[in-house]
């Protein structure tokens, strides 16, 4: 039988070879009925992200004084699961205690979530609403908007 015939175990699902992701070629696509997300969309997004270097612009501007058992996720990271949190249509942090735990969410946010859990409800509700709001964090986030879009007129001119 050839690689890419579909075979099938005792519980339904297709053996075939797993597709992977270049942001984390560790991470592997499978169909595993037991372990699900309804998520998986945002792994495109963040294939995007990984190419572009979107989110990785934040680290330089955001500033970070935490301390302690504060600083478990990176400011990169908590900003990656502040963003594509929304983009799968969560309108606030109320669901990050579920989504820590969600596989492609823990993938997408990278960095120690990847082995471990995304930020808590509690964490990325400070993050939001103490961090993100000093000022000098605001003044880089508008920054930040701006190199996004610089970025992405670059990568569109190399690419003609």
């Amino acid at each position: 039988m050839s690689d890419h015939q579909i075979t099938e175990n005792s519980t339904g699902a297709g053996k075939k070879p797993a597709l992977r992701v270049t942001f984390d070629s560790r991470l592997k696509l499978e169909f595993h009925g037991s372990k699900i997300t309804s998520d998986a969309g945002l792994l495109a997004y963040r294939e995007l992200d990984a190419a572009l270097g979107l989110t990785d612009l934040g680290e330089n501007l955001l500033s970070d004084g935490r301390t302690g058992k504060n600083t478990q996720h990176s400011m990169v990271a908590q900003m990656r699961q502040s963003i594509f949190s929304r983009l799968a249509g969560y309108e606030d942090t109320n669901d990050a205690e579920r989504l820590a735990v969600d596989p492609t969410m823990r993938q997408v946010v990278g960095g120690r979530a990847t082995e471990h859990t995304a930020a808590s409800t509690s964490q990325m509700g400070r993050f939001e609403t103490e961090v993100l709001t000093q000022p000098g964090n605001l003044k880089a986030l508008t920054k930040l908007s701006g190199k996004w879009i610089d970025r992405l007129r670059n990568a569109s001119r190399c690419g003609n």
